[in-house]
């Protein structure tokens, strides 16, 4: 669904049928999270990393803190990978026994190395 900053968002819902008004973001939140506010979609990566990465795997977790005197709000994200059950440093490239175990990205990585020896 569109967020109100106008990325696409598995994670927001909003409901606006027959006088309902509901706004929500249905990503797992930290523990010691801030509320979620419709204003929040503006900054969060999420959508930036759902896009980038497709990974049925990647779990993630979002974490928002106020900033110095409670004038700005900081979106953390945290991200763990279901199969191997390790924390993934990057989640933008996602977790990296993965992408060790896809043939596919081998094959693309073992003939990008080729043709980079070809150009010298």
């Amino acid at each position: 669904m569109q967020t109100p900053a106008g990325k696409e968002c598995k994670f927001y819902y909003e409901d606006y049928f027959r006088g309902r008004e509901v706004q929500e973001c249905r990503i797992p939140k930290g523990e010691r999270s801030a509320p979620w506010r419709p204003q929040d979609c503006a900054k969060c990566p999420v959508p930036d990393i759902l896009r980038a990465n497709a990974s049925p795997n990647l779990q993630l977790e979002l974490t928002i803190k106020p900033t110095m005197l409670g004038f700005g709000r900081k979106m953390h994200v945290r991200a763990s990978c279901k199969l191997h059950d390790i924390p993934v440093p990057d989640p933008y490239v996602g977790c990296p026994k993965c992408n060790e175990e896809r043939a596919g990205l081998k094959l693309f990585a073992e003939a990008l190395g080729n043709s980079e020896d070809s150009d010298d």
